[in-house]
């Protein structure tokens, strides 16, 4: 007889248990759900697939990747209403897990791999794809003992902001609703208002003060300016990252763009240029043949408030592995437990049936010795190098996994790009010790970066899927061996990407992709590998400051990001964020929560819309379409066209989510 599934989670989901209480979750331990099919692996795969260029795109243009977990939670619902199925809860886990490997690949990649093409190397297919698939299988294994721990041991103590907005979106599709119609709407109200700006340059997609005359003198006297990116991807990432946090970053950006380079630039007639270039390492050959150009709020911002957020970054890191010590021996002990035989198989219920510690340990071994081969064959060809390079590979991703789970189980953002910061200059100097340098030093220090980088984000990234599955009852197992197949699906996907951007936009000069966090990894690898000047006393700054706001308890990585982040595009995250005040302020505290429900679907159907449209709009520009209205676009008439649709695209997102009902 088919039981009538469960609709809602227990009461105790959230929240501590007492003393022997138990947690039992949708999918009760007895229970055989279904979860693994033909069905949930296709469009699992699919998932994977489309939201890895989504994401890739959009990280390389705005320097923020979205946490793919929501729309696909969505979209496996929405897919499983249409077909009039029932009981799909396990099936849509299943899905979600493999989909949701797109945008935590896409981190590891394009947070590090770029930095080759940047600094004028090459990067092959198969070393981004090996890359991240090694990356992102180190970064299953190194986690999987820590599952119980994070998930189980410490139920109720963390928030998982992601993972409990996954949950409640899988749980509601079991009850129907109308979600994956609010979702799919604003996918293509965002996906077209973005599209028809990168295709068409129907408006502008940014704004800055310095499109009027008033602004470009600010700019030449004060060397004060301010801009906006106006995307809809952008919007929406500011209201699920909320006010709080968006004020946090935006805060960063702004003593960086408001204090710092205004008062750097106040010394402009007082200082000699040319030393000052000379002190600050710069090798801009525009720079160097004319050391005025430094002056301008952009070129500032670049070699001086940049290094100083790179500091701030690093420090949070390291801050970060000092604070879970404790988390790592406590998740170590229960992981020996199972490897010493204590708890067989046999005792788990199926709830908590991981993949066995000693398959674990053999897989762990394969991808250590694969990624030896890739370093000795593919990247350095020097034995003593390689084994080198392999130990600060295995060494930094198992220290650093904890910080990454539990960034994730706190606040729901991961702190990579610190994390892998700090790789890279350990590395770095590592590597230049043992002899290696030059340009086949930075190849080798960046693709360790990339495979380290891509290991803490998985780690992050995969604690989300095992926490909603721990909720839900789905099997642990089945969603770490199908986990390996969303993350070689991925690895190939952002590699075909990032070639097909490079070779449209390019990562160097005009209107190249910004990739914020790429070319923060290569202003710090070339002069530690190249001999030039490394700013030292700008990361000192850096770090010193994010030492004064942990002491006083304020987000240090949040807001060392912003500082490292241009302003154009952390300002529109206080937008996202007000629009999240404003879609949050009612009476009724369960018409609220509804108003945000419906807004985190519009969010995720901006995010996911115009991030696909962007890869389409590059997809266009690489195979020669060029639609843009070249004498319109570079119009004042553009400007003004690019702020009514920015308003009203916000006025939209007001209005359509204070819409929601509340038993929707």
């Amino acid at each position: 007889m088919e039981q009538t599934p469960k609709t809602s989670l227990p009461e105790n989901a959230y929240r501590e248990l007492k003393q022997g209480e138990e947690y039992n979750p949708v999918m009760g331990a007895k229970e055989t759900p279904v979860e693994v099919t033909p069905y949930s692996v296709t469009i699992g795969i699919l998932m994977a697939v489309l939201f890895s260029a989504a994401a890739a795109y959009l990280g390389l243009k705005v320097g923020q990747v979205f946490e793919a977990a929501i729309p696909i939670a969505i979209i496996a619902v929405g897919l499983g209403q249409m077909r009039g199925k029932k009981n799909m809860l396990g099936q849509n886990i299943i899905i979600q897990s493999i989909g949701a490997s797109s945008g935590v690949i896409v981190a590891g990649a394009i947070f590090t791999l770029p930095a080759l093409y940047i600094l004028g190397l090459d990067a092959q297919f198969y070393q981004v794809f090996l890359s991240s698939l090694l990356g992102g299988i180190l970064g299953i294994v190194l986690l999987v003992p820590f599952r119980k721990y994070f998930v189980k041991e410490m139920h109720g103590k963390y928030p998982f902001p992601e993972a409990t907005a996954t949950t409640e979106v899988l749980v509601s599709g079991e009850k129907g609703g109308s979600q994956a119609k609010i979702l799919v709407a604003a996918g293509l109200i965002g996906g077209l208002y973005d599209f028809v700006v990168s295709t068409f340059g129907a408006w502008v997609s940014a704004l800055s003060t310095q499109m009027w005359g008033w602004g470009q003198a600010l700019a030449a006297k004060v060397k004060l300016t301010f801009g906006l990116n106006t995307s809809a991807a952008v919007l929406g990432l500011g209201y699920i990252i909320g006010l709080k946090y968006a004020l946090i970053i935006t805060a960063g950006s702004a003593l960086v763009w408001f204090f710092i380079v205004p008062l750097v630039g106040s010394f402009e007639s007082a200082v000699d240029a040319q030393a000052m270039v000379a002190m600050l390492g710069i090798t801009n050959e525009n720079i160097i043949a004319n050391p005025s150009l430094l002056f301008t709020p952009e070129n500032l911002y670049t070699y001086i408030g940049r290094p100083i957020g790179i500091g701030g970054i690093a420090m949070a890191g390291l801050i970060g592995i000092v604070r879970q010590a404790g988390i790592i021996k406590s998740a170590l002990g229960l992981a020996v437990s199972e490897f010493s035989g204590k708890k067989t198989a046999a005792d788990e219920p199926r709830t908590q049936k991981d993949i066995s510690m000693k398959v674990i340990l053999s897989i762990l071994i394969a991808a250590l010795v694969a990624t030896l081969f890739f370093f000795q064959f593919g990247v350095l060809h020097n034995w003593v190098q390689t084994a080198v390079a392999l130990a600060i590979v295995f060494v930094i991703a198992f220290l650093f996994t904890t910080v990454a789970a539990n960034a994730i189980a706190i606040v729901g953002s991961n702190p990579v790009s610190g994390m892998t910061l700090m790789t890279l200059i350990l590395s770095s100097l590592v590597l230049v010790s043992v002899g290696l340098e030059g340009e086949s030093g930075m190849i080798a220090a960046l693709v360790i970066g990339g495979v380290v980088c891509t290991a803490l984000s998985m780690a992050g990234g995969f604690i989300t899927d095992l926490k909603i599955g721990y909720w839900l009852g789905t099997t642990p197992k089945k969603q770490q061996t199908w986990k390996f197949v969303g993350t070689f699906v991925s690895a190939a996907t952002v590699a075909g990407v990032m070639i097909i951007m490079n070779e449209t936009y390019g990562f160097v000069g005009e209107n190249a992709l910004v990739a914020p966090q790429a070319n923060a990894m290569a202003a710090v690898i070339q002069p530690l590998m190249m001999g030039g000047v490394t700013p030292w006393l700008l990361y000192g700054i850096g770090a010193g400051l994010i030492l004064v706001l942990t002491l006083i308890n304020v987000p240090a990585l949040p807001f060392a990001l912003g500082m490292f982040i241009p302003m154009n595009l952390n300002a529109p995250l206080v937008v996202g964020g007000l629009v999240s005040w404003a879609v949050n302020r009612h009476k009724n505290p369960e018409q609220a929560k509804a108003n945000n429900n419906r807004g985190t679907l519009i969010a995720s159907g901006f995010i996911a819309g115009g991030a696909l449209m962007g890869v389409v709009s590059a997809i266009l520009a690489f195979l020669g379409c060029d639609w843009v209205l070249t004498g319109w676009a570079d119009s004042m008439g553009a400007v003004y066209l690019g702020i009514f649709a920015y308003v009203a695209i916000i006025a939209y997102f007001i209005w359509h989510s204070r819409r929601a009902k509340i038993d929707e």
